[in-house]
């Protein structure tokens, strides 16, 4: 073996690697166990354990110090069906942002080309300006886009005179940015959320945000904060010396209360005991601000054993500081200048709120007093959060200046060579915001954005000419973000949630103990009949296997790629096919064996002649699964992502860790067998006559996609939510009850019956329904809901409230909207179409000759007819769902992979007995010996895959049953094809081109 240094040294480098990298795992894992045994249950106390050691270092070995904080964003990542969330797709509503950018124009050639672009978007591809402008056209030839979007607002940009190619680029650099902008917003407000490992991505060439938050357990709470409109906001604030005494008092009174609750057991609700008068809310104050210190930060226990009494009691006495650190300077007992009344963790503003939002303490502060938390935070690790006095002018909402009146704001750098926020108002705005700083020199103006602090900046002087400048020690990607935001009312650009998927965490729970069975299992298989088939050999290559594993979980960690429930179907798809490599490797070193060469030689001699097959295989299963990662969202990406990384670990495993075990035994003399007594004669009879009986098989293959075809026509498919748009859901009921008695009970309910099949045992249920899928308005899914909760009523636990129903019967929901499905239905035949296409043309640019392409196209054209032929006869009598949806188009581009894969083996081997036996035989008694030598081989890795897939389907559990039902109907064909399809085509086309060219 040559390089054998360098290749050890890249495995101890990989080895450590990956080491480390899954360390970060390990050490996240622990400090979660320990969370879990000290909240025991008590999911709020568990989450304020973390947030309390998130800085707290949890390794520390000197040049090497890890903080939970970092091992859990280092952490390999778990996917939404594996821990639980809620998974989005949101649209950012282009029809708006133009609407806007005409001044909301009543010309009616403009509102009916709208309403005409509006509809084309349901079922095209092309982008909203494309669409209007075509549409524009359509409606009146001669009319001119300038005439509707030379506005004042869009002087400089857009003139009378503009031509339309001119408009059209003004009108579509101006949706990116608003698209760009609600992507910032969006993004703000899910690291406000507070959600961990959270992910927001751009779905380029649309105007779609993809959002993944794990471990979401209200889904309503996240539609109303996605879905919001957002709203700039320019207030005068009040100093918090001015209100910190009120505020005082309020933790004071609730004190009290809590205290007479304790006593008493109950509290009147008329009862409105004054605050005593022994010491000022002020003095309480000043007695908060060391508070935080007695009863560690935001209330929560900080070792292992139980808090004090006397913290019990300071909690309870000082409910409102327990939790907000007032803004008193602890040695000086005064109050800083400015609006920040104090300080609180994340986690603790939801209870802080809820204790402001109280009638009975509202009434005990200023009627103009609006108190809001700030965007960013502060402190070690930016984890406290300021809470600013807002004023009120009288009574009304209603700001002094909102973000309607910015035309710009960008990044600047000031004279002293500070970042700054540069932003530029129109007319009306510059006198508001002039009035509105000579009103408050000396005193803070806030810019808030949906109801969150930005900035507070002090005023010096009074602004006239509607620019200003807003400074926050920012950095360049900060002060960018602060532009983004201040210009966020300029165009609205609602967004709306297209397409919706929701796991509960039982349901999470369920996949990853159905995942880790399966995976156990699936690799128990593996070792085991590889030791049934190579003895030793067999050993070999079971270590490479778990190498394999060992790298694949490493690499994902390190790319922080998720794992997803179809992620660990790769995995366990790729143990089956990893050992590919090694039985086309041993396979071939039996066959020199055979021919009387040495162990030492035949060794050298199968590597050798198996490395060109390995290397073309693995690249034509990686094409496929390229394929799949980018017309794939969400989970299939995940499978992807596993099958990518799981094809070049098993080259390197099979390749290289094999090679250097075998060459350690070699030299060391020890014995290498590579067969058993039970597989020793196997395949070693007479020839069979694939080529001579090739007619019978083209007939069974035709007999098969024909009734596929009729019973396409007649029996159809059963499409799956994201083929044809609705909503979907999986419930656990308590009573026994059939699915047909389900369906007419929420009938009555929704008015029209929904679709509602088994799912698994204990009870379960997926419905599905077109409920109100049309209704674009923010209420449509909560109405849905009820309806479904309205309809199931009888069927759960009495007096159970619409809360508990959502997060304890409902297991999952999705929601895909029409104007996406149309998006997935192209998507999935182009990923099918690319995919054959792609191979093709790697086949005969690989092997040269049109036959062996045409060949290839024939067999995985073959294979998919076959697989939509069974799915289409077989998904009414399945005890499982069996449904047209990306699951299946994934396991449809994996069996092409894999088909493919077996086919270039043989026709590997067709290529070398043609330079052997070129003139010697004819072409038909070559193709036969090809397929013959690598039979062997294909039945082999075709049974060890089958074994994985048969453990994926049993063990996999109820979400990727279907999934993995597919697999195995497209594994069987995949290796027949390869067989009794490919290599024939390659013949007769081979002779039909013979027989033009003599002609």
């Amino acid at each position: 073996m040559k390089a054998k240094g360098l290749v050890k040294f890249f495995l101890y480098a990989l080895v450590v690697a990956c080491l480390y990298q899954l360390s970060y795992t390990f050490m996240a894992s622990m400090v979660e166990s320990d969370a879990r045994e000290y909240a025991n249950g008590d999911a709020a106390k568990e989450e304020r354990y973390l947030d309390s050691v998130a800085d707290k270092s949890i390794f520390d070995v000197g040049f090497w110090k890890v903080s939970y904080k970092e091992a859990r964003e280092k952490q390999l990542n778990l996917g939404l069906d594996l821990k639980g969330g809620m998974n989005v797709v949101m649209e950012v509503s282009v029809s708006d942002v133009i609407r806007a950018l005409s001044g909301y124009s009543t010309d009616s050639t403009f509102n009916e080309a709208m309403a005409l672009a509006v509809k084309a978007q349901e079922s095209s591809q092309a982008d909203f300006v494309t669409l209007f402008v075509q549409s524009f056209k359509k409606v009146d030839p001669n009319a001119k886009l300038a005439s509707v979007f030379a506005t004042r607002e869009n002087a400089g940009k857009i003139e009378f005179n503009t031509p339309d190619a001119e408009v059209e680029k003004v009108l579509r650099q101006e949706s990116e940015r608003a698209i760009d902008r609600s992507f910032e917003i969006l993004r703000t407000r899910i690291d406000k959320f507070g959600v961990t490992q959270p992910n927001i991505q751009r779905q380029q060439g649309t105007g779609r945000i993809i959002i993944e938050l794990p471990g979401v357990k209200d889904p309503r709470r996240v539609r109303k904060l996605l879905q919001g409109t957002a709203s700039l906001e320019f207030w005068e604030t009040y100093d918090a010396g001015e209100v910190l005494a009120r505020i005082g008092d309020v933790n004071k009174y609730l004190g009290q209360r809590n205290e007479l609750e304790k006593k008493t057991g109950k509290i009147s609700s008329t009862d409105t005991t004054a605050v005593a008068a022994s010491d000022s809310g002020q003095d309480s104050a000043k007695a908060g601000s060391s508070l935080m210190s007695k009863i560690g930060k935001g209330g929560a226990k900080t070792g292992k054993d139980s808090a004090s009494l006397s913290q019990e009691e300071a909690i309870r006495q000082n409910p409102l500081f327990a939790k907000l650190q007032p803004n008193v300077d602890p040695q000086k007992g005064t109050v800083p200048d400015g609006p920040v009344i104090g300080y609180a963790m994340a986690i603790d503003t939801a209870d802080i709120n809820a204790m402001f939002a109280r009638e009975d303490v509202r009434m005990m502060l200023p009627k103009n007093l609006r108190l809001l938390w700030t965007a960013k935070g502060v402190g070690d690790g930016e984890r406290f959060f300021q809470l600013i006095a807002i004023k009120k002018k009288g009574n009304s909402d209603r700001a002094p200046l909102e973000g309607d009146v910015i035309t710009n704001a960008r990044e600047n750098i000031d004279n002293f060579g500070q970042i700054e926020v540069t932003m530029t108002m129109n007319p009306e705005g510059s006198k508001v915001w002039r009035r509105l700083t000579a009103d408050n020199i000396g005193k803070s103006v806030a810019i808030v954005l949906d109801n969150y602090v930005y900035s507070f900046p002090n005023v010096n002087s009074e602004i006239s000419g509607g620019v200003s400048s807003i400074s926050g020690n920012f950095t360049v990607d900060e002060a960018k973000d602060l532009a983004n935001i201040l210009e966020a009312g300029k165009l609205p650009a609602p967004a709306k949630i297209v397409e919706e998927a929701v796991v509960g965490p039982t349901l999470g729970k369920e996949a990853i103990n159905s995942g880790l069975i399966a995976s156990i299992a699936g690799l128990l298989v593996v070792i085991l009949y590889m030791a049934m088939y190579y003895s030793t050999a067999g050993n070999i290559a079971s270590i490479a296997i778990l190498a394999n594993l060992f790298f694949t979980f490493g690499v994902l960690a390190s790319l922080q790629a998720v794992l997803t429930l179809p992620g660990i179907a790769g995995i366990v798809l790729s143990m089956g096919m990893s050992v590919d490599a090694n039985v086309l490797i041993y396979e071939r070193i039996k066959e020199e064996l055979e021919n009387g060469k040495s162990l030492r030689m035949a060794i050298i001699e199968g590597f050798t002649h198996a490395y060109s097959a390995i290397i073309d295989s693995n690249l034509t299963t990686l094409l496929t699964a390229i394929i799949l990662f980018t017309f794939g969202t969400g989970p299939i990406q995940g499978f992807a992502t596993t099958l990518i990384i799981g094809i070049f670990s098993s080259m390197f495993s099979a390749i290289f860790i094999t090679r250097l075990i075998i060459d350690a035994r070699v030299a060391k003399e020890k014995p290498i067998n590579f067969d058993t007594p039970l597989s020793r004669n196997l395949f070693k009879v007479e020839k069979i006559q694939f080529i001579k009986n090739r007619k019978i098989f083209y007939i069974t293959s035709s007999v098969i996609i024909l009734a596929g075809i009729g019973s396409m026509f007649l029996n159809g498919f059963n499409l799956g939510v994201d083929f044809k748009g609705g909503r979907s859901y999986v419930v656990q009921l308590d009573k026994d009850i059939s699915s047909s008695e389900v369906r007419e009970m929420l009938g009555e309910s929704m008015g029209s019956r929904p679709e509602v099949k088994t799912f698994g045992g204990d009870n379960k249920f997926r419905i599905t329904t077109a409920y109100l899928i049309n209704d674009k308005s923010d209420e449509a899914d909560l109405k849905a809901e009820t309806k479904l909760y309205e309809g199931l009523k009888s069927l759960i636990p009495a007096n159970m409230s619409y809360e508990d129903f959502a997060s304890k019967v409902v297991l999952s929901s999705q929601k895909v909207g029409p104007t996406i499905v149309d998006d997935i239905k192209i998507s999935a035949v182009y990923s099918i179409i690319f995919g054959i296409v792609g191979i093709c043309i790697y086949i005969l640019i690989r092997f040269r000759k049109l036959e062996y392409s045409i060949g290839a196209a024939a067999a995985l054209i073959h294979d998919v007819l076959v697989m939509l032929a069974f799915v289409s006869l077989l998904w009414k009598i399945m005890p499982f769902s069996l449904e047209i949806d990306q699951h299946l188009i994934a396991a449809i581009l994996t069996i092409i992979g894999y088909s493919i894969n077996d086919t270039v083996v043989v026709y590997d081997r067709l290529r070398e007995y043609f330079s052997l036996h070129h003139g010697a035989k004819d072409d038909a008694e070559v193709i036969n010996d090809a397929l013959n030598a690598t039979l062997s081989r294909t039945i082999n890795t075709a049974l060890a895959t089958m074994l994985t897939v048969v453990i994926l389907l049993f063990f996999g559990g109820e979400v990727i049953r279907g999934f993995s039902f597919s697999l195995l109907i497209g594994l069987i064909v995949g290796t027949y094809s390869s067989i009794f399809v490919a290599a024939s085509v390659v013949l007769d086309f081979g002779n039909w081109r013979n027989r033009n060219k003599k002609a």
